[in-house]
């Protein structure tokens, strides 16, 4: 996969423009299927970590899942028809690098895009099971690491493994507005307000799919 180099901008696919120095948060996940939550956390994490911009990547699939997800087609296509935010983007770039794991992902984009600020996001939930993603100290001081917790997230994520490691890399929430100025190790842990809504619950409710997906989605 080739990138635009250009003065004026890096082709990141999908109709995506990103640019040196740039200060972007990655969002990654099966979004299966997407939902408000989702969009919730993106703008909180525009806002909290002085991020340009986020961008959903929706990948092929989770190797810590059994059950394999939705076709990928039918997940881009929801998280678009979710999105419309001018700095919100969903991109389907796992694929065309032809990656598997979270930390080869980044090692790719970083090769492709190195003058690019990459932040990784993620939620309290995954943090909680950090230690057991391939390479995960690698993408810890890879790229500056931004956690949102949902209420009843917090004692979980910060008493994960990777929490402890990693303490002496921890940002104060009150200083979230740096955390993609720096290099990695750097990570930052937020008490944020959630959406009582997951994809688990949608697909368990049996709504994704069908046609009330897009309220159900939270689409207004």
């Amino acid at each position: 996969m080739a990138s635009d180099r250009g003065e004026t901008g890096l082709n990141f696919g999908n109709g995506i423009v990103v640019r040196p120095h740039m200060r972007v948060g990655l969002l990654g996940g099966s979004f299966d299927p997407p939902h408000a939550g989702h969009r919730h956390i993106s703008r909180m994490a525009l806002n909290r970590f002085g991020l340009d911009r986020v961008i959903w990547l929706v990948s092929p699939g989770n190797p810590l899942k059994e059950n394999a997800p939705a076709p990928m087609g039918d997940r881009l296509a929801a998280a678009r028809r979710l999105l419309h935010h001018p700095r919100i983007d969903v991109s389907d770039i796992e694929v065309r690098l032809g990656t598997r794991y979270t930390a080869e992902t980044l090692q790719a984009l970083k090769d492709l895009f190195p003058r690019v600020e990459f932040t990784w996001l993620m939620g309290a939930d995954n943090l909680a099971q950090f230690h057991r993603w391939k390479d995960w100290q690698q993408i810890m001081t890879r790229v500056p690491v931004g956690v949102l917790a949902r209420p009843g997230q917090r004692m979980a994520g910060l008493g994960s493994p990777a929490a402890r490691i990693f303490r002496n890399s921890r940002l104060h929430s009150r200083q979230s507005g740096a955390l993609a100025m720096g290099p990695a190790p750097r990570w930052c842990f937020l008490n944020v307000p959630m959406l009582d809504i997951s994809s688990t619950r949608i697909r368990d409710q049996g709504h994704w799919g069908r046609n009330r997906v897009e309220q159900r989605l939270g689409k207004k």
